[in-house]
């Protein structure tokens, strides 16, 4: 799988320099290199996001509270914090109560598949229904940091659940979520924020291993960059257009949520759009295809009843 992408608008590398520094990685499948973390844009993306999330947290009203996040910082992290809402904090806020709400919901629905930036504390700060199996697919590097931060502040997941790390620099994604316990034949739920990707090509690795994996009527939702966008910036109808035909070439049905919306329906003014930070396009998608392994399972069974059809008839004659 091909990671490593920017926060919300494009990473400080020209697109030339960035294609020079990265594709590589497509090519010869390399390791997720942190070179200096001082340098390392995706690093600095994950820990502004998690900056965002601590202000939030210390704010007046909060939307979200990350009991945890103040770990994986420094300490002078709240230091000339703009003090606006920010439409990621709406992302996170609208993707944690989709998420919660789904698993209340939905009979059997005990996977989740978070496709993070190394730095998301979900797995520990939201209280996820018993048996509830998460699997973490991230950069390795920013996870092994993370973990270490996390678990010397006491951050536990909850008790009955079991989170499982799947490195988004791996070979085979797919076989690794099987071999760590996932089934394509029970029901996921999938979110994606911040995983690093470079570009639409690598997204739609994300979107294939999501429809080759995900049951019929499966959600994905998520906060995309919106430089992947191949439309002009704001022209809302095309971005509509371009969105519902990526996702339902992978058989998913999409909506484009309004991060307004998201504000207005928990009482909050409309979210401040930060200069030097590209918009984002929040979504929610329902998965209309049967997963590879429900197709599997019905092959076999089919394939059975008509072997037993045949030895019922064979017996008459």
């Amino acid at each position: 799988m091909e990671v490593l992408a920017g926060f919300g608008g494009r990473v400080p590398l020209s697109r030339c320099e960035s294609k020079k520094r990265y594709f590589n990685i497509r090519a010869h499948r390399a390791s997720f290199k942190v070179e200096e973390e001082n340098d390392d844009p995706f690093f600095q993306a994950a820990i502004q996001r998690a900056s965002l999330r601590l202000r939030e947290s210390h704010s007046p009203d909060p939307l979200l509270v990350d009991p945890y996040v103040g770990c994986l910082l420094p300490s002078n992290s709240l230091e000339d914090l703009d003090q606006q809402l920010h439409p990621y904090c709406l992302a996170t806020k609208f993707i944690d109560d989709k998420l919660l709400e789904t698993m209340q919901s939905t009979d059997g629905l005990k996977q989740v598949v978070l496709l993070t930036d190394g730095l998301d504390t979900r797995p520990y700060r939201l209280n996820w229904p018993t048996s509830t199996l998460l699997f973490d697919i991230c950069p390795e590097k920013v996870f092994r940091r993370a973990v270490k931060k996390l678990q010397e502040a006491g951050a536990t997941i909850p008790r009955g659940c079991m989170s499982f790390h799947v490195p988004a620099e791996s070979f085979d994604t797919e076989n690794i979520l099987r071999s760590k316990g996932f089934s394509g034949t029970r029901p996921s739920i999938w979110a994606f924020q911040g995983l690093p990707v470079v570009n639409l090509a690598s997204f739609k690795d994300i979107l294939s291993l999501a429809s080759n994996l995900a049951t019929k009527g499966c959600l994905f939702l998520g906060e995309l960059p919106g430089w992947l966008a191949e439309t002009e910036v704001g022209d809302q109808s095309a971005t509509l257009k371009w969105l519902d035909d990526l996702f339902m070439s992978y058989g998913f049905r999409v909506k484009m949520i309004e991060y307004d919306e998201v504000a207005r329906n928990l009482g909050k003014n409309s979210a401040k759009r930060a200069s030097g930070v590209g918009t984002s396009i929040l979504f929610v998608a329902e998965h209309l295809r049967f997963s590879d392994d429900q197709m599997e399972t019905w092959r076999t069974e089919f394939q059975r009843i008509e072997e037993e059809g045949d030895e019922e008839g064979f017996e008459e004659l």
